[in-house]
């Protein structure tokens, strides 16, 4: 391997932790502000600061601009964050929470976890708690730069960021009205399915009660038949027996003729009355006995007709029965005509809950429609962020040239400043040095002059004498 002798011996590692910290150096002074700018824009926004407590920071002070930066940005101070952080501390320690978790502490601690999120949006990565409690003058004037740059940033933005979050919050409001329908409609639909299954219990109810009438008004039917024939083999038997009796009865008068004719022939002889009178005693008791089997006739009729009047009553009462059999059943038409309606108003129901269901599906697709809608503005804005955040990167790095094109023509500019301040330093010195060689010149002349006159004097003076 032939040596370079320009190659660098720094480690890589550290050259390029070198590389990246002067690009940070190069990126804060792009972005860093003037401590005066910066204690103006603080003092602008109702908080009295100066360069001097931005050189000493106060830290209760620090954490007073920081809190309103918070409440300006993110809308979160120690008040919004500290029903989250009892909530924490409540479910962590139960009811000692604010025993080992005091209210300052854990509100410091939500308002910071806020802060650091803000300041990460911002572009500072290494915040911490030391810049709240111990800040440096060169951590404030970074911190500061960065919220107050970040702040300009979105006021020169606030028609987007308006407007966005105008749709954002009527994209809010309509999922919220769309839950809330949802909501109503899942009710509804459970009350629905609720009477359904009311409805459809009644249903069988009746149906039972239906089916059990039925086979009761079956065994009446039987019954009746049953009755009605009894009926009519006793009305039969009834009428057989009285035309019995009123051959009886005929009977009886006939002989009550024949007897009437022949008593004046029995009166004759006592032979033959004697006679005639054993025949009539025979015939009197044959007709007593026949009386008698007639009386027995005629009770055992008396009792017939005593059990067909029973047996009347019964029919009138099976009649009676059937009559109400007749109404049941036409109530139970009326009712099966009611549960008719009822099907009826069930099916139109199911229509609406059909209708129900494919409206909520409509509002599903509304309502994905809408996220999607809402994912493509994410992803716009998210798209418009990157162009702007490319944008910003193409400006530095156009600044970046631009410095660096400064920082050499300065580079430049200063080395020929410093050539020409030496050219200029030559000039003079040769200038001093010609104008004293000039003088010296000259002071020579003058002697040299002074010295020819004498010469010239003494010469003359001496060139008469030897004459």
């Amino acid at each position: 391997m032939a040596f370079n002798p320009r190659m660098s011996i720094i480690p890589p590692g550290q050259q390029q932790s070198r590389n990246t910290h002067r690009k940070e150096q190069e990126a804060d002074a792009f972005m860093l502000l003037k401590d005066r700018e910066i204690v103006g824009c603080i003092t602008d926004i109702g908080i009295p600061y100066t360069v001097a407590d931005l050189a000493k920071p106060n830290p209760l002070q620090v954490q007073m601009i920081f809190e309103w930066f918070a409440e300006l940005i993110l809308n979160a101070t120690r008040a919004t964050v500290d029903p989250a952080m009892r909530a924490a501390a409540e479910d962590i320690a139960g009811d000692n929470g604010d025993v080992l978790f005091p209210s300052d502490t854990r509100n410091l601690m939500g308002f910071y976890v806020s802060l650091r999120k803000l300041l990460l949006e911002c572009g500072i990565t290494d915040f911490s708690f030391t810049d709240l409690y111990k800040p440096t003058h060169g951590r404030l004037v970074k911190i500061f730069s960065y919220l107050i740059n970040f702040v300009r940033f979105r006021e020169s933005q606030t028609p987007v960021i308006d407007e966005h979050f105008n749709e954002a919050e009527k994209t809010k409001e309509r999922i919220e009205n769309l839950y809330g329908e949802n909501q109503d409609m899942e009710a509804r639909v459970d009350e629905l399915r609720q009477t359904r299954a009311q409805m459809e219990t009644m249903v069988a109810e009746k149906s039972r009660r239906n089916e059990n009438l039925k086979k009761r008004l079956l065994e009446l039917r039987r019954n009746q038949e049953k009755v009605a024939a009894r009926l009519e083999e006793a009305k039969a038997k009834k009428g057989e027996l009285a035309t019995q009796l009123e051959h009886k009865t005929a009977d009886k008068m006939l002989l009550k003729q024949e007897s009437a004719k022949l008593r004046p022939y029995v009166q004759q002889s006592a032979a033959s009355l004697q006679a005639s009178l054993t025949e009539l005693s025979n015939t009197l008791s044959n007709d007593k006995s026949h009386i008698d089997a007639l009386d027995r006739r005629a009770r055992a009729l008396q009792t017939s007709t005593d059990s067909f009047t029973v047996v009347s009553t019964d029919v009138a009462s099976c009649i009676k029965l059937l009559d109400e059999i007749g109404a049941e059943l036409q109530k139970e038409e009326e009712e099966n005509a009611r549960r008719n309606k009822q099907k009826d108003a069930l099916l139109d129901r199911k229509t609406d809950v059909s209708d129900i269901e494919r409206r909520e599906a409509m509002l599903q697709r509304q309502l994905s429609k809408w996220l999607e809608r809402t994912e493509k503005l994410r992803e716009q804005a998210n798209q418009k962020a990157q162009e702007a955040k490319k944008k910003m990167e193409e400006l530095e790095k156009v600044h970046r040239q631009l410095k660096q094109e400064r920082n050499e023509k300065g580079t430049e500019t200063e080395r020929r400043k410093v050539r020409i301040e030496q050219t200029e330093a030559k000039m003079r010195d040769l200038k001093e040095a010609i104008e004293t060689e000039v003088h010296n010149a000259h002071d020579e002349y003058l002697k040299m002059e002074a010295h020819i006159k004498l010469y010239m004097t003494e010469m003359e003076q001496a060139i008469p004498f030897n004459d």
